[in-house]
């Protein structure tokens, strides 16, 4: 699936790590608006991810080399979880576990991703990468296949990640670059992560550290749903303009908490967050590229993402939408 459409240069090649957990996105709209095309879709893609899968049961960004990268072979293993599980298809299984097999190897001696990495940089943000680790493990332990490695190393990066967190409820070391301010789509990524894998490890450390950061968010939410598009870890906004595509990403952490908690203030963070997405977007554009779609930032020239419509912000935009669909 494209990166996205770029207002320099049109739509751009395919993109490994973002298509990995798209197709988790096209099975769970499939299943909401009855249209199996996008299941028959979701399956196109499984098997291109498995076609490019690196020998050693890694996947690479081929704009930085033909090496496996963490974060991206985390993202991609939600695909093939799901699309195993939707197909039953072997072939889905056997790439699944040599990609969890291949993040459990270039682990460290304590467990965590400190390379092969972006930047060869350890990143707060893997909490998503150890989340999908656990998904492979939970699917794996339902068909008496787990490894124990697995939970091992997901935990040494879960750990690492709730050490990162900051008085603010905000992280250090959770943006793309050492020493920047991470954008809302990093530190959501990190806050999903921890709340996800928690919960299903029934681990309160993570579901806590999780919903302190939500609410260190909310806090900082306006009225009109926007949100700093990048905030320092002491909890201060740091910069003018809105990342669209982690505000799609709170709305999402938000919602699966009035989910848990029925906490009114939750709802309407998540719908506030949504309505403000849905205010920047461009729904009769005569570019097919960008209409209906959900630019990285907002104006579309801000740092994150600039003058694009990335497809994980979509991704994320539909999601919430399908969340806050099951309110109606």
């Amino acid at each position: 699936m494209s990166y996205g459409y770029s207002a320099r240069g049109g739509w751009k090649d395919p993109y490994r790590e973002t298509s990995g957990y798209i197709l988790t996105t096209m099975y769970r709209a499939a299943d909401a608006l009855g249209d199996p095309t996008l299941a028959d879709r979701a399956l196109r893609i499984a098997h291109w991810l498995v076609d490019v899968q690196n020998a050693d049961g890694s996947f690479a960004n081929p704009n930085y080399g033909d090496e496996g990268i963490v974060f991206d072979t985390g993202q991609v293993l939600f695909g093939l979880v799901r699309a195993h599980e939707r197909s039953a298809d072997a072939r889905f299984l056997d790439a699944a576990t040599r990609a969890g097999r291949w993040l459990v190897d270039v682990a460290d001696d304590d467990g965590r991703w400190t390379t092969h990495e972006h930047l060869d940089t350890p990143h707060a943000y893997n909490t998503r990468t150890a989340w999908a680790l656990l998904a492979l493990d939970r699917m794996l332990s339902d068909r008496a296949l787990a490894d124990r490695d697995h939970r091992r190393v997901a935990r040494a990066n879960l750990d690492w990640a709730v050490e990162c967190q900051q008085a603010s409820g905000f992280f250090t070391n959770a943006a793309f670059v050492a020493g920047e301010h991470p954008y809302t789509h990093n530190i959501s990524y990190t806050t999903c992560g921890l709340q996800e894998s928690g919960w299903i490890l029934g681990d309160d450390r993570y579901v806590t550290a999780a919903r302190r950061c939500a609410d260190a968010a909310l806090a900082l939410l306006r009225d009109d749903g926007f949100l700093p598009g990048q905030i320092t870890s002491a909890g201060r906004p740091a910069a003018r303009y809105a990342c669209l595509t982690g505000i799609c990403q709170f709305a999402i952490v938000w919602a699966k908490w009035f989910d848990v908690t029925g906490d009114a203030k939750y709802q309407a963070a998540s719908r506030r967050a949504l309505g403000f997405v849905m205010s920047r977007q461009d729904l009769t554009s005569a570019n097919l590229g960008a209409r209906g779609a959900i630019a990285g930032s907002s104006p579309i020239w801000g740092r994150y993402a600039p003058l694009s419509y990335p497809n994980w912000a979509t991704k994320f935009f539909v999601d919430a939408a399908l969340l806050q669909r099951g309110w109606n």
